[in-house]
């Protein structure tokens, strides 16, 4: 079947060899659940993808090309640009490994190279460890910060998640939360709810309602747990308010969750890692994805782990990366 041309080329990466990224690929690739969403072409090893062809089950046939851009989408087989760079014999799976993470690495950074020719119109990849990455040489604390770097990014970035129609960022990320209350700053705050209204517009979102997290307890309690809502928190909102943004708090964490959820708004900024994260994962974390915002290349993957306690046991779901594939898709195509 011919695909359709006017559909974003997405590169498909495995992400880590070690964890349940194989076994979805195969799952999602042998009955083509996604051939109207967009045109994907798979980057990686071709032992890889066989691998988990055998986890999952199933199987398929792929064809190796050079790049993306010579692929023959004509063609009923699976497009793969074979790096040849990962024999998954040489990692145990379901364990993190120096060397695996080398190549998780050197993957994703073949296929950002493909984007910035102008071979592809996003990334999305399987879930990565990112311990594995950095102590395979990769020295960044998360692949968010490896992928600007690649890419020669100069500016504000960051990681945001995204449930359904629901958009979660933050204004400090992969850190330790000592140094994460260091971080929260007003300009911060500013750069995060800017971003995320940039983000939620450009997926479509015509005026974002994005609700702001408090810091302490109960919102401070008019600065008996603290004055970050007072002194840095409320201000910030306030002058982005004037800017024409339609936010609006800080509001408690433990409460501002149910307010979004409940349709009131399209996103909430919290102010660190954790406050978001476990409200998103509570509430599907098997659809949860995961996107670097404010790069030029549109970078996905599911919210959750490699799940290396599951790895070849059958049970893997895909729910999340097909979602990430999704929403990848419709960001490029209104690039």
């Amino acid at each position: 079947m011919n695909a359709n041309p006017a559909l974003p080329v997405i590169a498909l990466t495995p992400g880590d060899c070690t964890g349940i990224g194989p076994e979805q690929l195969a799952r999602i690739l042998h009955d083509r659940r996604l051939a109207n969403t967009a045109r994907i072409v798979v980057v990686g090893d071709a032992r890889v993808l066989d691998l988990g062809m055998r986890q999952a089950g199933v199987s398929f046939d792929y064809r190796r090309y050079d790049s993306p851009a010579s692929v023959d989408w004509s063609d009923g087989a699976v497009p793969l640009v074979d790096l040849a760079n990962t024999d998954p014999a040489l990692y145990p799976p379901g364990v993190g490994s120096a060397e695996s993470g080398r190549v998780t690495g050197e993957t994703l950074a073949q296929a950002i190279a493909f984007a910035k020719a102008g071979e592809v119109d996003a990334i999305s990849f399987a879930p990565l460890n990112k311990r594995a990455m950095f102590d395979g040489g990769w020295k960044f604390p998360d692949e968010h910060k490896m992928f600007a770097h690649l890419l020669g990014h100069e500016g504000h970035f960051g990681e945001m998640n995204v449930l359904g129609n629901q958009w979660m960022s933050r204004v400090t990320s992969h850190i330790a939360l000592r140094q994460a209350l260091d971080q929260i700053t007003r300009e911060a705050i500013e750069d995060a709810i800017e971003l995320s209204d940039a983000m939620m517009k450009k997926a479509g979102i015509a005026r974002p309602r994005i609700a702001v997290a408090a810091l302490n307890p109960h919102g401070g309690e008019n600065g008996l747990f603290g004055t970050e809502e007072i002194e840095i928190i409320r201000p910030a909102v306030a002058a982005m308010a004037a800017r024409g943004i339609a936010c609006a708090g800080p509001f408690p964490s433990d409460t501002v969750y149910l307010k979004a959820f409940a349709g009131d708004y399209d996103g909430v900024v919290s102010m660190y890692h954790d406050q978001g994260q476990i409200a998103t994962k509570m509430q599907g974390f098997n659809r949860g994805v995961t996107i670097t915002a404010g790069l030029d290349t549109v970078f996905t993957t599911p919210a959750h782990g490699t799940a290396f306690d599951i790895v070849g046991k059958g049970v893997a779901k895909t729910g999340a990366i097909e979602a990430a594939i999704g929403l990848a898709s419709r960001l490029a195509a209104r690039a």
